[in-house]
């Protein structure tokens, strides 16, 4: 019974280290929501669900492409700036300044900077189904020599 009670700490410390699987998060409630809530998808590893925050995958590669872009990403930080709202004929637009610390599955990290644009149809006005959330309706980002806040775009403006 004594030498039961030490193998299983040695088994145990010859197990490898996984990384904890960030908690699932899916807000579709706010630019800054839907962002972390993306990134969070990527971070999983489910690339359906990360391409679902794209309005029927208009903005973004088709998903082979797509899914086949993110399947070295580990984990993706996030820095968000101020998003800037305008409204135009029944929906609303964000931008959304993001810096970006990806870290591949062999540990090196990527530093990406842009901005994202979002949008909402008046959910006062959507009287059918399928109610459409807010969605990216496109991204660009660029390599950056970092992530944070200093490396945030100072705006969105075209």
């Amino acid at each position: 019974m004594g030498a039961a009670r030490f193998a299983l700490p040695l088994i145990a410390a010859t197990l490898p280290a996984f990384a904890a699987q960030p908690a699932y998060l899916d807000d579709r409630s706010t630019p800054q929501a839907v962002i972390n809530s993306f990134y969070n998808a990527i971070g999983r590893q489910e690339y359906a669900r990360a391409y679902s925050y794209y309005e029927d995958g208009q903005g973004a590669p088709k998903f082979d492409a797509f899914s086949a872009g993110y399947q070295n990403t580990d984990s993706v930080k996030v820095t968000l700036g101020k998003a800037s709202a305008e409204g135009a004929a029944g929906s609303t637009y964000w931008t959304l300044p993001v810096s970006l610390d990806a870290t591949d599955t062999k540990g090196k990290h990527s530093y990406f900077a842009g901005c994202y644009t979002l949008r909402l149809a008046n959910p006062a006005i959507q009287a059918a189904p399928p109610f459409e959330p807010l969605h990216i309706t496109d991204g660009h980002l660029k390599s950056a020599k970092g992530a944070g806040k200093a490396y945030l775009p100072a705006n969105c403006a075209n």
